[in-house]
C-alpha cells in the first residue's frame, strides 16, 4: 500500500521517471508473489507424484490432489487481463526443481509410513521423470 501512495504522489508531482521505478518494483513484487504461490502448489503436486512412483500405486486422493494442484498452478500462471503467462516452461521447470527437495522431504514422512529417509527415498524414484511429468501437467498450452 505504501508503494501505491508513493506512486500517486510522484504522478501528481509529474515525476514520471521515479513513478516508473516504483511501477517496476510493484511488478517484481507481484511476480515474486505469483512464483511463491506456484511453488506452494508445486510442492503438493510433486509430493504426490513422488509417492505414486515410490509406492508404485495411487489413490483417488492423490489423483485429485495432483489434478487440483496442476489446475491451481495453471490458473495462477495465467495473465488474465494482459494475456499470456507469468512463467514460461523453462521458468516453471526452475520452480519445480526448487520445490522438489521440499516435496521429497515431506514424501519421506508419508511413503511406507515414514520408513525412509529423504536420501533413501530419492534413490527409489526417478527425479527427472517426476519433474518431466509435473511439467507436462502444468505447462501452458501452446
Amino acid at each position: 500500500m505504501e508503494e501505491l501512495l508513493a506512486l500517486k504522489s510522484l504522478l501528481l508531482q509529474g515525476d514520471i521517471p521515479e513513478a516508473l521505478l516504483i511501477i517496476e518494483e510493484l511488478e517484481e513484487m507481484s511476480r515474486d508473489d505469483k512464483i511463491n504461490n506456484i511453488r506452494s502448489y508445486a510442492k503438493i503436486l510433486l509430493l504426490h507424484l513422488i509417492k505414486q512412483q515410490a509406492e508404485n500405486r495411487t489413490t483417488r486422493s492423490w489423483d485429485v490432489s495432483i489434478r487440483n494442484s496442476a489446475r491451481e498452478i495453471q490458473e495462477k500462471n495465467k495473465r488474465h487481463k494482459a494475456g499470456g503467462y507469468y512463467l514460461n516452461a523453462e521458468e516453471l521447470r526452475e520452480v519445480l526443481e526448487a520445490a522438489y527437495p521440499m516435496a521429497a522431504d515431506k514424501a519421506s514422512l508419508e511413503v511406507a509410513e515414514g520408513r525412509y529417509e529423504t536420501a533413501e527415498l530419492e534413490n527409489m524414484v526417478n527425479r527427472e521423470e517426476i519433474l518431466n511429468r509435473a511439467l507436462a501437467l502444468i505447462s501452458p498450452e501452446v
